[in-house]
């Protein structure tokens, strides 16, 4: 009949009725599993994608995290390798300017051998050696009738105070000095001889010649043949010579212990004296004095490290002229007096210890000035104005009674320093012109210098 659906009809039975409308409503059915299948499908289809996506985006995570540690890894490595470059460059730079020394020096010997050869060059030599001799030989007389007055006039300070200085014992060939009472016409003569002087910077005086000799028998030092006077004793008990003041102590060997003496020379010195009591703590100097410029690292050094015997100082003025000065009296662990004395006519210098003249020469930077304006420092040696320290270099001991003139002391002025007695007068740098006192450096003041610890 009309309006009988087959399918229907079939599933209800012959002569079961069928809606009108379930033909739309199986194919809506149909549809919407359709529908549902394809959705479905597709959602999977994203949920895959979306494992996919984060299986990529835990990947890139992690390379990130792992591209920052090898970053790290690198930075470090880099700095480590600069640090090195760079310590290595100072290394460099050190060894570049030592080059510079040595070659400086060749140069200068090559020039002095060459001038030696010359013919000319031999008549000068011969000419000025028959004046410097006659010149020596004066300068001699009176640095050994200074000191020897020096010596005198300290036994009758001491026998003033009730103690009586014991006599030096001669050596073979050496005569016993007279001992001259206070107004003996010998003594009288022997002021007269020192009053008669020449004034520091003065041709005579700055022309004395002589030349180091080794100890003679009975400790004394000789020059040119002829005995100096006995070293003065450090004072032990009451009522002796006892230096006193401010005293510097460097405990060991820190690049850090370092004092700066400003503004270092306020004008050219053409002479020197530099003075100081010292006592040592290791067997060797180390450096005393160092003085720096913009164009010469070693313009004025005093310093220990290099010297070929122990107990020897090199005096270097203008890097690389020097001279080999002998102090192993100052590896006592006892208080010595210094000076260090220098001046440019005919390049002359003088060395006393405690009052004792042990070492002279000339031809030592003869004509030479030294420039102003540079870095002065006590204990280390500088490679670099006011840097450039090293530990081999520095000095461990004491000092006191720093002082530096520009001009050359006579005997008087040095013996009268190493009694304990006042500075003689134009010093232009003393302690007092110390600007700070650096590393483990210390201060102390000293009633007596072998009171100090």
């Amino acid at each position: 009949p009309a309006g009988v659906h087959p399918a229907h009809g079939a599933c209800g039975g012959p002569g079961v009725p069928t809606h009108p409308h379930g033909a739309a409503v199986a194919l809506g059915w149909l549809t919407f599993r359709r529908f549902q299948e394809v959705t479905l499908t597709h959602l999977r289809g994203i949920a895959s994608n979306y494992n996919v996506s984060y299986n990529v985006d835990v990947r890139f995570r992690s390379l990130a995290e792992e591209s920052q540690a090898v970053a790290l890894a690198v930075n470090q490595s880099q700095a480590a390798v600069q640090g090195d470059l760079a310590h290595l460059r100072a290394r460099m730079r050190k060894m570049e300017r030592k080059s510079r020394k040595a070659d400086s020096r060749l140069r200068a010997l090559d020039l002095a051998l060459g001038e030696k050869s010359e013919p000319r060059a031999r008549e000068r030599k011969v000419q000025k050696d028959a004046l410097q001799d006659t010149l020596a030989r004066l300068s001699d007389l009176v640095h050994r009738q200074g000191a020897r007055l020096a010596a005198l006039e300290g036994r009758l300070h001491m026998a003033t105070l009730g103690a009586v200085a014991p006599a030096p014992v001669p050596g073979p060939g050496l005569a016993q000095p007279d001992r001259p009472r206070l107004g003996s016409p010998k003594l009288q003569r022997g002021r007269q001889a020192l009053g008669a002087a020449p004034e520091p910077g003065s041709a005579a005086q700055d022309s004395a010649q002589g030349t180091r000799g080794r100890p003679a028998s009975g400790g004394h030092q000789t020059l040119n043949g002829a005995a100096t006077a006995p070293p003065a004793r450090t004072p032990e008990r009451p009522g002796e010579t006892c230096p006193a003041g401010p005293v510097l102590v460097f405990p060991n060997a820190s690049t850090e212990n370092v004092v700066p003496l400003g503004p270092g020379f306020p004008t050219a010195l053409r002479a020197l004296s530099f003075c100081s009591w010292v006592r040592t703590a290791s067997g060797r100097l180390g450096t005393l004095l160092s003085y720096t410029t913009e164009d010469n690292d070693n313009k004025l050094v005093l310093h220990g490290r290099d010297s070929l015997a122990p107990g020897s100082i090199h005096f270097v003025i203008g890097d690389p002229a020097f001279r080999e000065l002998p102090l192993q009296l100052l590896l006592d662990g006892r208080w010595h007096h210094v000076c260090v004395l220098w001046t440019s006519v005919q390049g002359r210098y003088w060395l006393h210890v405690d009052r004792r003249l042990v070492a002279a020469g000339s031809h030592f930077r003869e004509g030479y000035e030294i420039p102003p304006g540079g870095s002065l420092v006590l204990g280390q040696e500088q490679d670099s104005v006011g840097g450039g320290f090293d530990s081999s270099e520095a000095f461990v001991g004491s000092v006191s009674g720093v002082a530096i003139w520009d001009r050359a002391l006579v005997p008087g002025e040095v013996a009268s320093l190493a009694a304990g007695r006042e500075l003689p007068t134009g010093a232009i740098l003393t302690l007092a012109n110390a600007t700070r006192v650096g590393g483990f450096v210390q201060r102390a003041n000293c009633t007596c210098l072998e009171l100090c610890p």
